[in-house]
């Protein structure tokens, strides 16, 4: 099976190594890639947001499958063009990738599907959430405990433009689940928990992600089909119902409150860094499942997971989110990958044969061990051989997880 892989992120670069390792592919292709997915496969100049051309190149490669990586194409449309031109995708159409598109058409659905999300509130009176509607590369959203945070808030998402959303903010930890969709049932993957705050103690704004942790402790597979039960399902359903069937990554952000857990939002695709932390523990065909969705017919299509645990720390830029960082020589990826860590790129590029950096999150390295506190070390062991002027990290990713904290309350 001939694959083109969209995107050229820390994620997309997850996914090569897991498709790579399927005994169905007989080429791997990506557009742009990176440094790390140009080592699996080939790598081509076409932005995956460049419709037209991504097309031509799926005609050209005669790909039987294209997996999209990131958001914003979704939301674009990208995969109505590739279906109508026969290419098989995995990745909704646009008007299923809405959910994540636009926050008010994702209440809307909730409230239509009954599943449990955070009130809407008609003003900006703190505590409570702002969110813009549209995409932000996850940096839409601004808790606000005080009016002066509110006040704030306004300002900085107005930049954004676009409709904002007001909730009421609720309280507790936060859990990732990811449910693969074949547009009308759906396969999990193991709960995962990111860490979106740019410094340590969740200090500092938002960004894409500093890190992630799979599986969450309390979440074995009966607990899994309890949370597709609450928030995958009954979106899917209500989207078929409307004639908008879901097929790709359905992503649900949820909280686990006092009250129980409660849907914060949704996304049309794999998250990034969760899914750095994911791919490694699963023991399945990926590429298996990934067709089948897009196929229309997961079938009897499961993805096991195997004993263990992953810890991804991610490597910024030192000024990130604020800015990124280019051309600063990395130092040290040989030796990080020779302990047994993963390496995966997310903001690279080659210069003269060297790695530099090429973005605002530079690199993630990822553990896998026994337990969260083993993969934890050898995440950290790793990322200690890495350096570039300026690099920068959370210390404390997973901590809480791999110390005994109870992440899941029961």
């Amino acid at each position: 099976m001939r694959v083109l892989l969209l995107g050229s992120g820390g994620r997309e670069h997850a996914l090569a190594w897991k498709l790579v390792q399927s005994p169905q592919l007989t080429e791997l292709h990506a557009a742009p890639g990176n440094p790390g997915i140009a080592a699996l496969g080939q790598c081509h100049p076409v932005r995956a947001g460049d419709t037209e051309a991504v097309l031509g190149l799926a005609r050209a490669l005669q790909a039987d499958l294209v997996v999209v990586g990131p958001e914003v194409p979704l939301v674009a449309g990208l995969a109505d063009v590739l279906r109508s031109g026969g290419i098989p995708v995995f990745g909704p159409s646009k008007a299923a990738a809405a959910i994540e598109g636009s926050k008010s058409f994702a209440k809307d659905v909730m409230a239509a599907a009954g599943v449990p999300t955070a009130a809407t509130l008609s003003e900006p009176i703190a505590p409570c959430v702002l969110k813009a509607d549209g995409l932000a590369a996850g940096k839409g959203v601004v808790v606000c405990h005080t009016h002066a945070e509110a006040d704030a808030g306004l300002v900085e998402l107005a930049a954004l433009g676009g409709r904002l959303v007001i909730e009421e903010l609720l309280e507790g930890p936060e859990i990732s689940v990811f449910a693969l969709c074949d547009g009308s049932s759906c396969v999990a993957l193991p709960v995962a928990q990111d860490f979106k705050r740019a410094y340590d103690g969740d200090g500092g704004p938002n960004t894409g992600g500093m890190g992630s942790f799979a599986p969450v402790p309390g979440f074995a597979s009966r607990e899994i089909e309890e949370l597709l039960d609450l928030s995958c399902r009954p979106i899917l359903a209500e989207l078929a119902g409307r004639g908008q069937p879901f097929i790709g990554t359905l992503f649900a952000g949820l909280m686990l409150t006092p009250n129980g857990p409660r849907v914060l939002e949704y996304n049309c695709r794999f998250g990034d860094p969760e899914t750095q932390s994911l791919m490694p523990l699963l023991e399945d065909d990926l590429l298996e499942a990934l067709a089948a969705c897009a196929a229309g017919d997961l079938g009897d299509a499961h993805l096991g997971r195997g004993a263990g645990a992953a810890v991804t720390v991610v490597l910024a830029a030192g000024d990130y989110p604020a800015q990124g960082d280019s051309g600063s020589q990395i130092r040290g990826i040989e030796a990080a990958t020779a302990t047994g860590a993963l390496v995966f790129h997310a903001g690279t590029a080659l210069r003269d044969g060297v790695v530099v950096t090429n973005g605002g999150r530079i690199l993630n390295v990822t553990g896998v061990g026994d337990d969260i506190r083993a993969a934890r070390a050898a995440a950290y062991a790793a990322a200690d051989l890495i350096d570039w002027d300026g690099v920068r990290r959370r210390d404390d990713i997973a901590l809480a997880a791999a110390t005994g904290a109870i992440t899941a309350p029961r």
